[in-house]
């Protein structure tokens, strides 16, 4: 399973951003997609989740009403769109597959990892 991770870059706080995750329709099906984020000396921490069946969607308490997540119509590429970014939403945002929902210890395969920096 190969996952592409890619859209992260500087913004301003109150701007937005779009992050992508790209991998195989059958991957989709197959796995939940999960995004989480680590920040320099803090552990990684759950931000959002798509459903393999991309009809349900989990998010942190701390991104909800401003981070949304959907799958295009292929089925090959998750968009978390981030709005209203803070500067404590900078970190390293990765995507992953699994069958953990909220628990990055149920998730198999990793993408690299993209980096959102947002300024105040």
């Amino acid at each position: 399973v190969q996952l592409q991770a890619s859209g992260g870059g500087l913004v301003q706080a109150g701007g937005s951003l779009r992050l992508s995750c790209a991998t195989s329709g059958r991957t989709f099906s197959t796995y939940h997609m999960g995004w989480f984020r680590q920040a320099p000396g803090k552990e990684r921490e759950f931000v959002a989740t798509l459903n393999r069946n991309g009809d349900s969607t989990y998010y942190a308490d701390s991104v909800k009403g401003r981070f949304t997540i959907s799958r295009d119509s292929a089925k090959t590429t998750v968009y978390p769109q981030m709005n209203s970014l803070k500067p404590e939403d900078t970190a390293v945002y990765y995507c992953a597959v699994g069958f953990g929902w909220s628990d990055p210890r149920g998730y198999d395969y990793w993408g690299q990892g993209t980096q959102v920096t947002v300024s105040s």
